[in-house]
């Protein structure tokens, strides 16, 4: 992070960045949150203590994301990076293009991080299966109005959109506006409530 900043402080995107993240800090300031100090004399410096609080704090910021998607694109620009996915992933996208299904994505993570990632796979570039990509511009996932905007972003009616995610109070949102859900169980993932989505294991469990 201190790299990136130090490094694109001049370019007019980390600019944007900056701006937003330091309006950000003001809010938690004011709501009394906690947030490290902010010394506008070494202002890059406050910024990197603010963005790796912010991580560690697991926070779903737009503009965290943002400045994260930025420092991602480098990587794979430089080759230092390939992300992977599950090895149901490619076939299913290959199965669902083939059967003229949409395929969208909905992430905390920035549009241009979800495009680096599945564009640099060591599965391949899988973008070109992948329709529509969707951040927290459009709405937080915790909420149903998200769900109706991208509903009506794809054309789609809500109850010909399928919702799979690994986070209940996400598939509650979707459900809410219309969805068909299923809770995807993967290893690693945390604990989730019990609840009435049906759970998955695997992208082949979508027939």
């Amino acid at each position: 992070m201190g790299m990136f900043l130090q490094t694109y402080v001049s370019d007019p995107e980390a600019q944007t960045q900056m701006h937003l993240l330091r309006k950000e800090h003001e809010i938690d300031k004011t709501n009394k949150l906690g947030p490290p100090a902010w010394d506008d004399k070494r202002e890059l410096d406050s910024a990197e203590r603010y963005a790796l609080w912010l991580m560690d704090k697991d926070r779903k910021s737009t503009v965290l994301k943002s400045l994260q998607g930025s420092i991602w694109t480098e990587g794979y620009r430089r080759g230092e990076l390939r992300s992977v996915v599950f090895s149901d992933v490619p076939r299913a996208f290959d199965r669902w293009q083939r059967a003229t299904r949409k395929n969208a994505i909905f992430s905390s993570g920035s549009v241009l991080a979800q495009k680096d990632l599945f564009a640099h796979t060591e599965s391949g570039d899988l973008s070109q299966y992948i329709d529509e990509y969707f951040d927290t511009t459009i709405g937080a996932k915790q909420f149903s109005a998200s769900y109706t905007r991208i509903a009506s972003r794809l054309g789609e009616a809500s109850k010909d959109i399928l919702f799979v995610s690994d986070v209940v109070a996400e598939l509650d949102a979707a459900r809410a506006a219309g969805y068909n859900t299923r809770l995807c169980v993967r290893p690693g993932n945390r604990p989730q409530p019990t609840n009435s989505h049906e759970p998955i294991r695997s992208f082949d469990d979508l027939t």
